[in-house]
Order: C-alpha cells, then sequence, then structure tokens
C-alpha cells in the first residue's frame, strides 16, 4: 500500500507545477517569447508527468485478479512510456518553431520574461523538495516517479536559461537568443523522452533489468554447494521496482531431502544480491535436456 504521505506531496506539486504552467503560457503569449512558451510546454510534460504518477502509484496498489494475475504495477510503465512520447513530439514543435524564429525574430518583451521565469524556478525548486522526500520515502522508486524528478530537474535547468537568454535581450537587444533558448530546452526534452522510451520498452519487452547480469545471477547460484546446475534461466521487471525469475536447478546427491532448504537459500540470495522477490525455481535431479543457461523460444 503506497503512502498517503506520498500521494499528498504528489498532489501539491502538480498543484504547483499548473499553476506557474498557465503564469508561463500567459507570459509567453504577452511577452511574444518562444523560450517562455517552450517552457511553459515543459511544465505541462511535468503535469503530465506528475498526474501519470499519482495515477501509477494509485492503481499498482490495486489487487492482482484472475484476469490480471500481476495486478496494476504495468500501468507505471504505460504512463512512463506515454509520457516519453508525448515528451518527443512536444520537444519537436518546439524544435520546428524555434528554427523558424531564428531566421525571422520577433521582438520579446523581455522584462515579463525574465520575471515569470524566475517564478517558475521558485516554483520548479519547491517541486523539486516535495518530489525529493516522495523518493526518499520509497525504498525504490519507480520508473514514472524517477522521470517525473527528471522532467521537473531540467525544467529547472530551462527556466534558468530562459532568464539568461532575457537578460541578454534585454541589454543586447538579440532577439534571435529567444528561439537558441527554446532550441535547447527542446533539446534536453528530447534527451528525457529519449531515455524514458527506451526504458519504458525494454521493460515492456520483459528484458532483463538494468544492472542485473544473467551470468551473475547464475554464479552466485552456482556457487551454493549442493546446486550443480542452473538453466532455463529469465529475468524480468514486472515493473521498475519488482524484478522476477524463473529458472530449473539441478542438486547433486548432497541436496536430496533438503529441496526446500535449498530454494529458501536461492530465493534469499536473489533477493540480497539482486532485489529480486518475485520466483518460481524448479529444483531437479537428472538432467531434464536443457542445459543453456537460456532457451531459445520458438514463435
Amino acid at each position: 500500500m503506497q503512502s498517503p504521505a506520498i500521494k499528498r506531496r504528489l498532489q501539491w506539486a502538480i498543484g504547483l507545477t499548473f499553476l506557474v504552467l498557465c503564469a508561463e503560457a500567459l507570459g509567453g503569449w504577452l511577452a511574444n517569447s518562444l523560450a517562455l512558451l517552450s517552457d511553459a510546454a515543459h511544465m505541462f510534460t511535468d503535469v503530465a508527468s506528475l498526474s501519470l504518477s499519482l495515477l501509477a502509484l494509485t492503481l499498482a496498489g490495486r489487487p492482482g485478479s484472475d484476469s490480471k494475475s500481476y495486478g496494476y504495477h504495468r500501468m507505471e510503465i504505460f504512463a512512463a512510456l506515454i509520457n516519453g512520447l508525448l515528451l518527443f513530439l512536444m520537444a519537436l514543435a518546439i524544435l520546428w518553431e524555434a528554427a523558424n524564429r531564428f531566421f525571422s525574430p520577433e521582438p520579446v518583451h523581455s522584462p515579463i520574461m525574465i520575471t515569470v521565469a524566475v517564478v517558475g524556478l521558485i516554483t520548479n525548486l519547491a517541486v523539486l523538495y516535495f518530489l525529493k522526500d516522495t523518493a526518499h520515502d520509497q525504498k525504490h522508486h519507480d520508473l514514472n516517479l524517477r522521470s517525473a524528478i527528471y522532467h521537473v530537474l531540467g525544467d529547472t535547468l530551462a527556466s534558468v536559461a530562459v532568464i539568461l537568454g532575457g537578460v541578454v535581450i534585454l541589454k543586447t537587444g538579440w532577439f534571435w537568443t529567444d528561439s537558441v533558448i527554446a532550441a535547447l530546452v527542446a533539446l534536453v526534452l528530447m534527451w528525457g523522452a529519449k531515455s524514458l522510451v527506451g526504458e519504458s520498452i525494454h521493460i515492456l519487452l520483459e528484458g532483463v533489468p538494468r544492472g542485473i547480469s544473467l551470468k551473475e545471477v547464475e554464479r552466485e547460484l552456482n556457487s551454493i554447494p549442493q546446486v550443480e546446475n542452473i538453466h532455463e534461466l529469465h529475468v524480468w521487471a514486472i515493473c521498475s521496482n519488482i524484478y522476477a525469475l524463473s529458472t530449473h536447478a539441478r542438486i547433486n546427491d548432497a541436496g536430496l531431502g533438503q529441496s526446500e532448504t535449498i530454494r529458501e537459500t536461492i530465493q534469499n540470495r536473489l533477493a540480497e544480491k539482486f532485489n529480486i522477490t518475485h520466483t518460481t525455481i524448479q529444483l531437479e535431479t537428472e538432467p531434464c535436456g536443457l542445459s543453456e543457461l537460456t532457451c531459445d523460444m520458438k514463435h
């Protein structure tokens, strides 16, 4: 069950971010600043990311059922994937407009631009404080929550860039600076989107979780005295902080009559060394015809 305090902090973060989104969108329109509007677009993705995080945390707490035996943990990954795709499309639109404005600069009201960006910076720092505490309360904060933190961190840097751009325009009258800042914000958005979409797809394809090596898992389990061979090994992530494993383990004669002890030892090793807590282990005393570490599953 997720802590109500975590959800409350996420709700506060969403509310603050939405207010600044509205202020930056209005300020960007009044100041005719693409950089400020791009920061507002980034804020929009922050609101989406935080809202999806809240939704995913709520749904992940629902129990499994006959039709969804793993429950709703994967909603976290779907939310992160949607968020990443939205982020990428938003970045492309900003880059397109930035290119057009670079070659045909438009006047920008820099005092409004700077003032609104400062408000956005202060709010982003406050939201980061909320999310920092939220992440601290989670033993392994999830992919979607981590992505939300990256979003807000990127937006904090973007706000700083918009402030600097506004100062440059105020001092020099170089209106093309606005387009350059907007393009930089868009590139930050695209970098975040690439990482988020890539990791989400990796989990949806049931890839081996980042930081876990099948060979290391094999070596660790083969170091148990009664285990002779590990094969048919599969490791995947149900969501970003719940890892699962299934394997065949052939035990030697010394292990006969100790199957429950051996299974418990294997489970403890997996949990302690690799944070793998959901396991299915088939113990064997005779070769089963499968000797490879992994298997080639036919479509």
